[in-house]
């Protein structure tokens, strides 16, 4: 089990930035996939970014060319900036983690997996973009 404390919500306008931050509590550097997830208010969670414990990455359709997640394994840290931020984009955005195995990739291999696949989540920070 690891721990996950995400930080760097806030409000912002239309077209402006944000750099969200996941901190965990033990080492994610080899054995982990981690993910950023958000749910806007009435509607269900939903994935925004993956990075497997290779670097390898996915974005969702919606995010793709806007957002880019990057981890620093060395600090257990794991990041998503935010450009170009659309009222779409609020949310409550979720950090989460998985060990990493062969079912994890396959299913990275085909998009974003499902909020299901992975097991350890942050308490979420809030994103506004009016």
């Amino acid at each position: 089990h690891v721990q996950l404390v995400e930080s760097g919500g806030g409000s912002v306008q239309a077209g402006g930035s944000l750099r969200l931050s996941c901190v965990a509590s033990r080492d994610i550097s080899t054995t982990y996939c981690m993910g950023w997830f958000r749910q806007p208010p009435g509607s269900e969670r939903e994935g925004v970014a993956t990075i497997d414990s290779d670097g390898s990455t996915t974005y969702a359709d919606s995010v793709k060319g806007r957002f880019a997640i990057s981890r620093d394994n060395a600090n257990n840290t794991l990041w998503l900036e935010m450009s170009s931020l659309k009222e779409d984009d609020s949310a409550t955005y979720y950090c989460a983690a998985e060990t990493s195995s062969p079912l994890l990739t396959a299913l990275l291999a085909l998009g974003i997996p499902s909020p299901g696949a992975f097991t350890n989540w942050g308490q979420g920070t809030q994103v506004t973009v009016s």
